[in-house]
């Protein structure tokens, strides 16, 4: 719900957030629309380039900063000829907070 939230007001898309592993600790997001590909062909020799991973950036650093360590990657995107633009988000692992000072000075 959070992520779909997310995404609609921040870039104005919806997304869904599906096909969880049974750990709970990997998911994708698969965006209906991408904002940023709107006007782009990727050339023929620029077929590697992931153009939008920005947004996986953006993932990954919205999750630091809530002490969760994770890895995000593309697993589909419609640029490259895929059906959907799909992210996978894998949690590597929980940061304990660490406060900068002490409650009891």
């Amino acid at each position: 719900m959070i992520a779909k939230v997310g995404f609609k007001m921040f870039l104005g898309v919806t997304a869904s957030v599906m096909n969880w592993d049974t750990d709970g600790t990997c998911c994708s997001i698969v965006l209906e629309d991408n904002p940023l590909v709107d006007f782009v062909e990727l050339p023929d020799t620029c077929q590697g380039l992931y153009y939008c991973n920005i947004l996986s950036g953006v993932i990954r650093g919205a999750l630091e900063m809530v002490a969760m360590k994770t890895e995000v990657t593309w697993i589909r995107d419609m640029l490259r000829g895929d059906d959907a633009y799909e992210l996978q988000v894998k949690l590597l692992k929980q940061v304990p907070e660490e406060y900068p000072y002490k409650d009891d000075e």
